[in-house]
């Protein structure tokens, strides 16, 4: 139980440097790096809980990706600045590089290498198994960070002049 509670921890830790390295990479206010590795922090562990329980990875992305955005809103308030400051961040670690690397790979194979027809099967399965959860972990991402920005999203007071 503790190898798995540190590992959770570990990779949680992680996360939250990624997307404080985004953070720096997009030149956020100083000001915004704490709340930024808190929230990379805490998007991998509700992410990596949910993977370690079984379910599967867009519906983890989903509900780190919703936890952002719910959050990114009243920190945003709180710090006064918008939060994409915050949220951006904290997703692009969570992109899924390695599904859309093992898509294109095997479409690569598929139609470069590979003259089997039992081995092209396996592979036509590969691409769409793993494009699916790339675009299943990307819709994830997308309206779980989105959809709170959008329905709390009220209007500046700059707009009201």
């Amino acid at each position: 139980m503790t190898e798995v509670l540190l590992h959770l921890l570990e990779v949680s830790f992680w996360s939250g440097i990624a997307a404080v390295g985004f953070g720096i990479l997009f030149n956020v206010p100083k000001q915004t790096i704490l709340s930024i590795f808190i929230l990379g922090f805490l998007a991998g562990l509700i992410k990596f809980s949910i993977l370690h329980h079984g379910h599967h990875i867009a519906l983890a992305s989903l509900a780190a990706a919703s936890f952002v955005g719910w959050a990114s809103i009243p920190i945003a308030h709180k710090i006064h600045h918008p939060p994409v400051v915050f949220s951006i961040p904290t997703m692009i670690p969570m992109i899924p590089g390695y599904f859309a690397y093992e898509t294109i790979l095997s479409l690569m194979n598929f139609v470069f290498v590979e003259t089997d027809p039992e081995k092209r099967l396996l592979l036509i399965d590969a691409m769409f198994s793993h494009g699916f959860k790339m675009i299943y972990v990307l819709m994830g991402l997308t309206f779980g960070v989105a959809l709170p920005l959008l329905v709390m999203n009220k209007g500046s007071i700059k707009q009201l002049r």
